[in-house]
């Protein structure tokens, strides 16, 4: 959606998302095959990219048409001018930005292997302070219907408590939150659990493209879609399947736009 649509329905006075979290510049190369470690080769193409989980989140919310605003740190510079000006293209809100004095943006450089897909990421993960607590007092939470702080359990996260399956880390993780929260896993080509308020398990089904080729930020695609849905009324089922339809899209294309 383009930001002028976006920013029309805000004004229209529907209540927005916020996802607050990383944002960091994505450099991205796109190679025929992963290379061997000491080897040279030519990449097919490279972009810059923003990205982190919520800010790609924000991104996949406003191509399907749900006013929102971005909550993260950033320090001034050529990598904060050029993911600022890329939310703005989105039409993502970007007054809750926490400005810090000291610190450097975030970078991850990712390799994208158009052989299968697949993404590997190494981030550099720098002494950017994080939001704080009084950073966040200053939000009027009476503009938002919903809050996004990564309550998504991820397949890694599973895998490192030991669990094997999204439904063995739903019941095996279930103890730890509490009473009425609703859990939700993703687990790639085996797409999607989730465990609701009242102990109901439901499943869904992956929809992968044709031609796996790009799956840097499926996941976060998936998150912004399960949000989506839920926050417009949709079932636990609907909201679960339609997370998996979004992020299969997302697969089968370079970036985000067309996912929609």
């Amino acid at each position: 959606m383009a930001a002028g649509a976006a920013a029309r329905r805000d004004q229209g006075g529907e209540k927005r998302i916020l996802c607050v979290g990383l944002v960091c510049l994505d450099i991205i190369s796109v190679v025929e095959a992963y290379p061997a470690e000491d080897s040279d080769t030519r990449c097919v193409s490279q972009r810059w990219q923003r990205g982190g989980n919520a800010s790609n989140s924000c991104t996949v919310l406003s191509l399907l048409g749900a006013p929102c605003a971005f909550m993260g740190s950033l320090a001034a510079g050529h990598a904060a001018d050029f993911i600022t000006a890329d939310f703005r293209r989105r039409g993502v809100d970007v007054t809750h930005v926490a400005w810090q004095p000291r610190g450097d943006v975030p970078c991850a450089c990712c390799v994208v292997s158009t052989a299968n897909g697949s993404r590997t990421i190494v981030l550099y993960d720098t002494n950017l302070p994080d939001v704080t607590a009084r950073d966040f007092e200053r939000v009027d939470l009476s503009q938002y219907k919903w809050i996004h702080w990564e309550v998504f359990i991820s397949k890694d996260l599973a895998q490192h408590f030991g669990y094997r399956s999204a439904p063995e880390a739903l019941r095996g993780l279930h103890s730890r939150v509490q009473p009425g929260a609703t859990l939700i896993c993703a687990w790639a080509e085996e797409g999607a659990d989730a465990l609701g308020p009242g102990g109901e398990l439901v499943h869904s089904d992956a929809f992968p493209p044709e031609t796996l080729v790009d799956t840097l930020g499926a996941g976060d695609t998936f998150n912004a879609a399960v949000i989506f849905a839920l926050s417009a009324g949709r079932s636990l089922q609907d909201a679960l399947t339609f997370g998996c339809r979004i992020a299969g899209r997302k697969c089968g294309i370079q970036g985000y736009d067309g996912i929609v």
